[in-house]
């Protein structure tokens, strides 16, 4: 029996964008169906919440410590196992197509594989990267040494310059505006949209499926840059969503005390970002102050995402019914997720950063199986994590999970999920940056959401993070030091630190604070 996989991933994309998921922006009726026809994973969450890390666990199935990408920035061990290794090794033709992000793409000498093997025509590179035979790279907009950028440059130089500069003249994320609103990084852009990167990856992926023959097992990889920052998509898709229209994020009080309120019940790095006094993270801009981010600028960014979402869903219609044309459509095992969310307005914050809350670290995730496979299409309410994507692979392809893998295969339902012991999923976070140290460590079980920070720059490791989904769907009340929830807060705690991997990194081989 032939085997095919299509994983397709977006960048920074809240869980509530989907329609199956409750999201009443964003128009997403492709993956709706996907869900539909297939499994729904209501928690599914990332084991860290930003992008190299998150997207080095998609490929080794390992935790951040482990696989040793423990920020961006820190390049995956050339040594790192793969899972499109592992595919390719029994067989399968396998290609990586749009943002891959495994290594820091600035290195001026292009040390890292997925740089120094892009071509300045634009075509793609020939060997094997991680695993991927055929492999043509995209990011956010004509920057870097990537395929996208070299092709738009080559052939459509006239729109390079319409795409937001995500990095200004000192190289930091730019905190400059645009828009109807002047939020923070919203630009016009008049590239058509075909010429667009969302539209150029479903395009070369569609090329790449057309090549394969009806006797090829294969593993493609989908990934687009959007709807992470900047928020600058085609100009001519702008109007499909009235900005004014959009509905404030419930997490958003509209009242500054409110939100300030909020904040003062967190640990204190939560404020002093909010203040622009402390920026862990080089996805947000140092010279921006979340605390003057306004309702029309949370509404218009978030309508831009909004068309963003849309455009993803549309390209991937666009790859479906190619497999439609060719008879595949039905036995392809078809996987939509993301790296990480966004906090879009939550608490009055926008970007990312050290904060494993929903906005964040809870992701879309969809598996349709090939119908071949006879799953009946459910709704999976216990956790799972972007760790067990890895094993799912492999067990789609007739393999065992390898020994390195820290996740199990997919559950199929929540029968399925109980009866292997899906009960809890970890979540991490390192930084070291702008002379700020910060490390976090999440467990999500029960319905509860546990988060420890260890002694760095802003914390000396006895504050912490208590919700209970249940009665703070919105995680506003910070129960850490409530004493009804004491034994519970204890009893997490010593799962979480009894769970946590080993890791390659002895500097990051975290313990339970004293």
């Amino acid at each position: 029996m032939t085997r095919r996989i299509l994983l397709i991933t977006t960048d920074q994309q809240r869980f509530d964008t989907l329609g199956c998921n409750g999201g009443k922006i964003a128009r997403t009726p492709v993956v709706d169906r996907l869900a539909a026809e297939g499994v729904r994973y209501d928690r599914a969450h990332p084991q860290s919440v930003v992008c190299m890390p998150s997207r080095s666990t998609i490929l080794t199935g390992q935790h951040p410590t482990t696989h040793g990408v423990w920020m961006n920035g820190v390049p995956l061990p050339t040594d790192a196992p793969s899972v499109a290794e592992e595919l390719r090794g029994a067989g399968f033709k396998t290609a990586l197509i749009g943002k891959a992000h495994f290594e820091p793409f600035l290195d001026p000498f292009l040390r890292f594989v997925e740089n120094k093997n892009s071509r300045t025509d634009g075509t793609p590179i020939s060997g094997s990267i991680r695993g991927f035979e055929y492999l043509l790279s995209a990011t956010h907009g004509p920057i870097g040494p990537f395929h996208y950028a070299r092709w738009l440059s080559t052939h459509h130089p006239e729109f390079v310059s319409g795409f937001f500069p995500v990095l200004d003249a000192s190289l930091q994320v730019s905190g400059a505006g645009g828009g109807d609103s002047g939020g923070p990084q919203i630009k016009v852009n008049p590239i058509p949209k075909e010429y667009y990167h969302t539209d150029w990856i479903a395009s070369r992926t569609i090329d790449w499926i057309s090549s394969m023959q009806e006797q090829n097992d294969w593993f493609c990889w989908m990934s687009f840059p959007d709807p992470h920052h900047p928020w600058d998509p085609p100009q001519s898709e702008v109007s499909r969503i009235d900005w004014r229209q959009v509905p404030l994020p419930d997490v958003y009080p509209e009242k500054r005390s409110d939100r300030e309120a909020i904040l003062a019940d967190k640990p204190r790095h939560w404020r002093l970002w909010y203040e622009g006094k402390l920026v862990s993270n080089y996805e947000a801009p140092l010279s921006w102050v979340p605390a003057t981010l306004t309702t029309d600028q949370v509404r218009e960014i978030n309508a831009r995402n909004a068309v963003e979402c849309e455009l993803i869903d549309e390209a991937i219609g666009r790859v479906l019914s190619e497999l439609s044309q060719k008879g595949w459509l039905d036995e392809v095992d078809i996987f939509f997720t993301t790296d990480h969310g966004e906090l879009g307005g939550d608490f009055g914050l926008m970007f990312k950063g050290p904060y494993h809350v929903d906005g964040l670290m809870r992701l879309p995730l969809v598996w349709r199986p090939a119908k071949s496979a006879g799953v009946t299409p459910a709704s999976v309410t216990k956790p799972v994590g972007l760790i067990d994507l890895a094993p799912t692979f492999l067990s789609i392809a007739g393999l065992s999970p390898r020994n390195w893998m820290e996740g199990k295969p997919l559950p199929v339902s929540d029968h399925d999920a109980m009866d292997r012991g899906f009960e809890k999923v970890l979540t991490e976070w390192d930084s070291v940056l702008f002379g700020v140290n910060v490390h976090v460590r999440t467990i999500f079980r029960d319905g509860y959401v546990c988060t420890s920070y260890l002694p760095g720059t802003c914390h000396d490791g006895t504050e912490g993070e208590l919700y209970d989904l249940a009665d703070d769907p919105f995680q506003q009340s910070n129960r850490w030091d409530d004493p009804a929830m004491r034994s519970l807060r204890d009893d997490l705690l010593s799962d979480l630190w009894q769970s946590q991997p080993v890791g390659r990194n002895k500097n990051l081989r975290v313990q339970a604070p004293v």
